[in-house]
């Protein structure tokens, strides 16, 4: 089978269990946007210098392979996709990003006020990361004040997701700085 389906050429394309919708549908978008997020987290991954940072980001790029797959489906199909074994967000999944950022933090991190990116590459992929993290965050906020949200813990995860990068960025910049990756 090709990837190339032609499916989509109508401007439509596939939710989960048959669903099509347009593809500039809500959904559709914010799903898209953390796509780009998940692709952008790998960028930061491929430049970080320290393995505190690859392990982290590793980690929320597969937790965005669950929030892409829930926000796959329409509401009315969730019971039939957790029946099928597939997975939600769970609070859990944002604890764990809550407890990385107090990590960070109890490494007293300076900051003032707002940061300017580019200070270090990998610092600059994290910041690059961090504000598509902020437009995923939007996209959802557009799916749940439309109704078509049920899990409000994504709006939660994406939102403790740009503070981590936040964070990440700065502690990054504070590293000494590696000449090669081992």
């Amino acid at each position: 089978m090709s990837i190339a389906t032609k499916t989509g050429d109508n401007g439509s394309t596939a939710l989960m269990y048959s669903r099509r919708v347009p593809k500039n549908h809500p959904r559709v978008e914010a799903y898209g946007t953390v796509d780009e997020l998940n692709a952008a987290l790998g960028m930061a991954r491929a430049t970080a210098e320290q393995e505190f940072v690859r392990t982290c980001l590793l980690t929320v790029q597969k937790d965005l392979i669950v929030l892409m797959g829930e926000l796959c489906v329409q509401p009315e199909d969730l019971n039939r996709y957790t029946t099928d074994g597939y997975f939600l967000v769970t609070p859990e999944m944002t604890a764990k990003l809550d407890a990385w950022v107090k990590e960070i933090e109890a490494q007293q991190v300076s900051f003032k006020g707002w940061a300017t990116p580019g200070a270090t590459v990998p610092a600059a992929a994290l910041d690059m990361a961090r504000t598509i993290a902020r437009r995923a965050e939007r996209r959802v906020c557009d799916l749940k004040f439309t109704g078509e949200l049920r899990n409000a813990e994504i709006i939660l995860y994406l939102n403790r997701l740009s503070d981590l990068l936040w964070l990440l960025a700065r502690w990054t910049e504070s590293q000494p700085e590696k000449t090669s990756r081992v």
